[in-house]
């Protein structure tokens, strides 16, 4: 099962490789990345594999939002089929 996560917040060292650390901890396969930085706002969208995971999709959506405010970033991750669903005409 694929999932897509986005990080936006203000630029610093680290994100990726906190992120990234979380998903490695939680069996989160990373699949592909894409980011870019405007000015000193980091963006960043992850598509994962959250298959082997052993948490729940929703508890490991609200792990990743809680990681991303203790560092003042907004994270959220969504199941591919909704986030296609949404962006589908």
């Amino acid at each position: 099962m694929k999932a897509v996560l986005t990080v936006v917040g203000r630029d610093m060292v680290g994100i990726l490789a906190d992120v990234s650390a979380e998903c490695a901890k939680n069996n989160v396969n990373i699949e592909e990345v894409s980011q870019s930085v405007l000015q000193d706002l980091f963006c960043m969208i992850m598509l994962v594999d959250v298959s082997k995971c052993p948490l729940p999709l929703v508890d490991f959506a609200e792990l990743m939002g809680a990681q991303g405010k203790e560092k003042g970033l907004a994270i959220h991750l969504m199941h591919e089929d909704i986030f296609q669903a949404m962006h589908r005409i």
